[in-house]
């Protein structure tokens, strides 16, 4: 498999809600970076665990808005749900010998744009 189809099989695998299955897409030496929290996730067991035992409402249900990849390099923009909580996640991914080696994730709260510049843009509903 190439880098896309890697990545392309892993949010698969996120979709089943089985985060142990879907860490097998991930190295052993796995890393993910969450920038906006300082948090690094260190191996797949650690990446299961913390979707696994997440506070979540119901199923998980994600959405691959977009990607694009080159080499070794790829990036998803990917909705994320479980009916309740609804959130977006950009992923830089790097995969190396057919498995994910590292992530760096960010995820993106929406805010409600100012009304000073309502004049120059159209407002999308994005629900």
């Amino acid at each position: 498999m190439n880098s896309k189809e890697v990545v392309l099989s892993f949010w698969k695998e996120m979709q089943t809600n089985d985060f142990y299955k879907a860490s097998l897409k991930l190295s052993e030496d796995f890393e993910c970076f969450w920038p906006q929290s300082n948090e690094l996730i260190v191996g797949r067991e650690n990446y299961a665990k913390i979707n696994t035992y997440y506070p979540a409402k119901g199923k998980w249900d994600f959405k691959i808005n977009s990607l694009i990849g080159e080499g070794t390099q790829v990036v998803t923009d990917v909705s994320v749900t479980n009916g309740v909580q609804k959130a977006r996640a950009i992923t830089f991914h790097t995969v190396e010998n057919g498995l994910i080696r590292k992530q760096v994730e960010f995820w993106p709260e929406d805010f409600e744009a100012p009304a000073w510049r309502a004049k120059w843009v159209k407002k999308i509903d994005c629900s």
